[in-house]
């Protein structure tokens, strides 16, 4: 069968889950994803949800399997498991959503082309964009913020004059400046296509460790005007204010989530785990805040890397904040 989005590799592979029943008072996520079948936002939503779904539009589940952003970053690779391990931790879980979720399977990075997967990851979230969908990516090493970023600024909300705002929830600022692109050098790419396209760069991060950031990449954010909180100063209510202050300046939302912006005990599967971050409950407040904010456009979870996992606690966390966001 030929698959709805021309970029994807991988088509959608079955959930598995527990089973309690098929009514919707016991139905889980394995139960409620449908496989993504190339049409618009509302076509089938009913049928999918068995009557829920209200006026939420659809999401739509996409995999970017990459870990050569790491790879070239040095990092220690294993992300490109990721998608696979986000939708196992996914699966059990009880399905509260009051809208549809499609899987439109997963874009594969191979052979260290890391810029093909990410120019294909990017045309299946605009197509998934303007078919009315939100869309969550799940990486893959923090190299899937440029391929989200792809696809965001294409769409047409950002191209109909849309004020992009981009939030990023990670120790690391990301703005390396690289002869090749990495996990670390994403959101430069986003800053100098911005100024291309004769648009502000409105970047704001959640986290920052200041250890793990040099002076270079902070006068960097200086110069690029990137608004900033460091992991000391996570503050629940700080960071509540922080949030609702980029969003009060902005039309549509890109979040985008590092998974090492956590604690190492909550999130140990990652290249480079936090010594102190930002605690799960922060993290989970701004996914909430967002969600309720009604500018959220795209999501991505980024840096799960399975083979260094504990009991799959970080693929359970990234799980549940995904949860919480499509809420």
């Amino acid at each position: 069968m030929a698959l709805p989005i021309p970029a994807v590799d991988l088509p959608p592979q079955p959930w598995k889950g527990r089973y309690d029943g098929d009514d919707a008072a016991h139905r889980r996520w394995w139960q409620a994803v449908a496989a993504y079948d190339g049409g618009t936002a509302g076509t089938g939503a009913e049928g999918l949800m068995g009557g829920a779904g209200g006026d939420s539009k659809p999401a739509a589940l996409l995999g970017f399997a990459s870990d050569e952003g790491v790879r070239r970053n040095k990092g220690r690779t294993g992300a490109a498991a990721a998608p696979a391990a986000i939708r196992k931790a996914l699966g059990p879980l009880a399905f509260h959503l009051d809208r549809a979720v499609h899987d439109a399977g997963d874009v594969v990075v191979s052979g260290g082309d890391l810029e093909s997967g990410q120019e294909r990851a990017g045309r299946a979230v605009v197509a998934l964009l303007d078919a009315g969908h939100l869309t969550a990516v799940l990486g893959g090493g923090h190299e899937t913020a440029f391929a989200s970023y792809l696809g965001v600024a294409a769409s047409e909300a950002v191209r109909g004059g849309k004020r992009l705002g981009i939030l990023n929830l990670d120790a690391h600022f990301d703005l390396r400046k690289e002869p090749l692109a990495t996990s670390g050098t994403p959101f430069l790419q986003m800053a100098l296509a911005e100024a291309a396209a004769g648009r502000d760069f409105r970047y704001a991060v959640v986290g920052i460790s200041e250890p793990n950031n040099t002076r270079a990449l902070f006068d960097t954010a200086r110069a690029l005007g990137v608004r900033y909180l460091l992991d000391e100063d996570c503050e629940a209510d700080r960071v509540r204010a922080f949030v609702a202050g980029f969003l009060d300046g902005i039309d549509v939302l890109y979040l985008t989530i590092d998974l090492d912006v956590l604690p190492a005990g909550v999130a140990p599967g990652v290249s480079a785990p936090a010594a102190y971050g930002v605690p799960l409950p922060v993290i989970a407040a701004v996914c909430r805040q967002v969600a309720w904010s009604g500018k959220l456009l795209h999501l991505d979870i980024a840096e799960l890397n399975p083979a260094l996992d504990v009991d799959g606690r970080t693929a359970r966390v990234a799980a549940r904040l995904l949860d919480t966001l499509l809420r």
